[in-house]
């Protein structure tokens, strides 16, 4: 592997381990760096999440202790019963409550192993769903990536250099689940369109935060805002501005609905958005409150 992998800096760090060999290239990775910067300034722990989907994922749980074990590192794990009609949604959403709980706890900053092919297969997966233009800005947030750069050959050439064992998730060959449909397929995709997809993501995030910046300076902090304001808007743009003054916690469909709302309800109205947000009406205004 001849890339370079921009790693955290020295610091408080909560890796995501699942077993796969991402993870576990990714937890070598930065654990060697921690043992040659020779300062004590790394603080690493190890979580993984066991979603009790598969009947062999408690199998994970021990590989990854035993692992964080060779490494010297603090072991955070949690075990759900979700069970095997699980969606996809629900595992990843309950995974994520879990780490960014780790991460609190102990001050740290979250750290994941999602390479360039997962950014590709993010974007396909939003495109069949019709995503809007954020869409195409995937995996940008306060999580670190450090892999993105790499794809997932990069990893295995890794992992095979430095001898890495690492455990199968055996629902990665099922068709039932939309990501892995979208992962059979990527093998018709040339180098240079997955690069073009890959560029375009990055165009797409630098544009996304140009915007944001620009909606905060035009709207406001709120929670009170005009009606008119939104109402004499355009529909792209009214959306955008309501994105962010519901904290981007509702759908596009459900933007739309309260866009409608904000249009038509009668002073004194009171209108539930889903989300946990809900809108509240006075003739000129209306003011968001986020109930949970």
């Amino acid at each position: 592997m001849n890339k370079t992998v921009l790693l955290p800096a020295p610091g408080r760090y909560v890796l995501a381990v699942s077993g796969g060999v991402d993870s576990v290239a990714l937890l070598d990775m930065v654990a060697r760096q921690a043992e040659l910067s020779k300062t004590g300034q790394y603080q690493l722990i190890v979580a993984h999440f066991d979603h009790g989907i598969r009947a062999d994922s408690a199998g994970d749980a021990v590989f990854v202790a035993e692992l964080a074990k060779k490494y010297g590192l603090l072991f955070e794990s949690q075990r759900e019963e979700l069970g095997v009609l699980a969606s996809e949604e629900l595992a990843r959403t309950r995974r994520y409550k879990f780490l960014r709980a780790v991460a609190q706890q102990h001050t740290a900053s979250l750290v994941t192993a999602h390479h360039a092919d997962d950014s590709i297969e993010t974007i396909a997966i939003n495109l069949v769903r019709g995503t809007g233009w954020r869409g195409l800005a995937v995996l940008d947030s306060d999580i670190i990536r450090p892999l993105l750069d790499l794809s997932k050959q990069d990893i295995l050439a890794y992992a095979s250099t430095y001898q890495l064992a690492w455990r199968e998730d055996s629902t990665n060959d099922s068709d039932a689940y939309l990501r892995n449909r979208i992962r059979h397929q990527m093998g018709e995709l040339t180098t240079d369109s997955s690069q073009q997809l890959l560029s375009l993501r990055v165009q797409q995030i630098t544009l996304k935060h140009q915007i944001d910046e620009e909606v905060y300076r035009v709207v406001g902090a709120g929670p009170s805002y005009s009606r008119y304001f939104f109402t004499h808007l355009g529909d792209a743009t009214a959306t955008e501005c309501l994105r962010h003054a519901t904290h981007a916690r509702l759908t596009r469909p459900q933007l739309a609905q309260a866009l409608l709302a904000i249009k038509t309800a009668r002073p004194g109205a009171t209108y539930q958005a889903g989300g946990g947000v809900q809108f509240l009406f006075t003739s000129r205004n209306f003011e968001v409150e986020l109930i949970k």
